[in-house]
């Protein structure tokens, strides 16, 4: 009979460690700590303990931690990786948990959701943005999928916190405060960072907050470092949905031909 630590090593490698009901892990030497559990304590107290109803779309699950976990509380989740070893993984964790049928897994890219007429109630969108090599069209896919909360996470770039009053609009001849601190900005990594070729974007807090703001969101909260609690609001004065949804309609193929 094939043993629990048999099955994990043949799914393996695993990037989420998962904490299996029979007590085994998944990752237990995993260089980042108990990853994910740590992000999930600090998001946790924010969701109710009943979610009995409540539809979730989660954005590169990999190996379902968030999707068990909200699921175990009665959401019904839809998943979705690009990565069918993460897949596999996932649906396999999903039965130690029971929860299998409460979780729907998809092999889809988050671009691909332009062209879905479904809204979820919560989206996850965690440690995906900066793996994007078009981080905005990404993000602003990703709102027009947003029912009621968007949860948030990305990779920053050290620096100050806070964010600088930054005016409408500047002349050319003021192009230097572009590098005040403060000032909405994100890192390009053309080669690769901590060995990982897809990651390409290390944006400041003061952008994550600027992007957010123009795919039509509005921040309710930050339960911890680099985690964004979101409501839609579409008709902000910088979102997009106010004044160029067209060059989206473009860019995502949804315009009328």
């Amino acid at each position: 009979m094939t043993q629990p630590h048999d099955e994990i090593a043949g799914l393996g490698p695993w990037f989420h460690n998962l904490h299996l009901p029979d007590g085994t892990e998944t990752a237990p030497g995993h260089e980042l700590g108990d990853f994910p559990s740590f992000k999930w304590r600090a998001i946790a107290p924010h969701f109710p303990e009943r979610m009995e109803g409540t539809r979730v779309l989660d954005i590169g699950c990999n190996a379902g931690f968030y999707s068990i976990e909200l699921a175990r509380r009665g959401a019904l989740v839809t998943a979705i990786d690009v990565d069918d070893h993460y897949l596999a993984q996932a649906r396999w964790a999903a039965t130690r948990f029971d929860v299998q049928d409460r979780i729907e897994f998809r092999n889809m890219q988050v671009y691909e959701l332009a062209h879905v007429e479904e809204q979820w109630d919560v989206v996850l969108f965690l440690g995906v943005f900066y793996h994007l090599r078009y981080p905005l069209l990404g993000l602003d896919v990703v709102s027009r999928r947003v029912g009621r909360t968007l949860v948030f996470q990305s990779m920053t770039m050290p620096g100050p916190p806070q964010e600088m009053l930054v005016p409408e609009d500047i002349s050319l001849e003021e192009r230097e405060r572009l590098t005040e601190d403060g000032w909405p900005k994100m890192a390009f990594i053309e080669q690769s960072l901590a060995g990982d070729r897809t990651n390409w974007w290390a944006p400041n807090a003061a952008a994550v907050a600027a992007m957010l703001r123009t795919a039509g969101l509005r921040i309710v909260r930050q339960p911890a470092h680099e985690i964004y609690w979101c409501e839609p609001d579409p008709d902000g004065a910088s979102s997009v949905w106010s004044w160029n949804a067209e060059e989206y309609l473009a860019a995502t193929g949804c315009g009328a031909r």
